[in-house]
Order: C-alpha cells, then sequence, then structure tokens
C-alpha cells in the first residue's frame, strides 16, 4: 500500500499547486523537471528534484517534500542545463508531507517562457 499512496500524493500535487496559482492569474499550466537547490548567494546545497507545474514571467510554482519559507533562496536546475535560475520564495502553502511554493526570479530569465 505505501506505493499507492505515494502515487496518490503525486497525482493531487498540480492540484495543490493549482490553488496557489489562482493568486497569480499570469500563471500558465506546465510540467517541466527541475533540480532545486537551497542558495545562500556564494554556496548552494542540494534539496530534492521537482517539477515547475505553473509560471508567469518571473514566478515559477512547484510542490515539494523538503520545507521552504517565506525568502528563502533557490536555485532551480533543468536536467538538461536550459534553464538556470536563482530565485526567492514569495508565497508558501503547508499541506501534509508537500509544501507547495511560489518563487520570483531574482534576474531577469528572458524566454524561459514563451506564449503564442
Amino acid at each position: 500500500m505505501p506505493n499507492q499512496a505515494t502515487a496518490t500524493a503525486y497525482a493531487l500535487q498540480p492540484e495543490l499547486v493549482g490553488r496557489l496559482a489562482k493568486f497569480f492569474p499570469q500563471a500558465t499550466p506546465m510540467r517541466i523537471p527541475v533540480r532545486l537547490s537551497r542558495a545562500d548567494g556564494k554556496h548552494t546545497t542540494p534539496v530534492e528534484e521537482t517539477v515547475i507545474e505553473f509560471g508567469t514571467a518571473m514566478e515559477v510554482l512547484f510542490a515539494l517534500e523538503a520545507p521552504l519559507e517565506f525568502a528563502d533562496r533557490v536555485l532551480l536546475e533543468s536536467k538538461d542545463g536550459w534553464l538556470q535560475a536563482e530565485a526567492s520564495v514569495v508565497a508558501v502553502q503547508y499541506h501534509p508531507h508537500r509544501t507547495v511554493v511560489a518563487a520570483r526570479f531574482l534576474k531577469n530569465v528572458p524566454n524561459w517562457i514563451v506564449k503564442p
């Protein structure tokens, strides 16, 4: 049964992130796998792999198991290296076993999200 519970938790992840996305009217649904690390300006500490579920030109929204707090700095890296950007946590929602986060890029990331 533990595998079934894990599958259910991951299936609910987009729904949880979608609740936070309502506060970001420009947010576009997406599914971009990334590695997330804590950043302090000089060092990075790997946290976990996650998926960006929603994004705007300046923010990304995702869920993870590790706790993050408002103003934490994170480094987001796509597996193929096209996205490598530092962001600051601007919103957090806590759920059992999941933390839903919105983080704002610290610098402009040109063309990271292209809308028709």
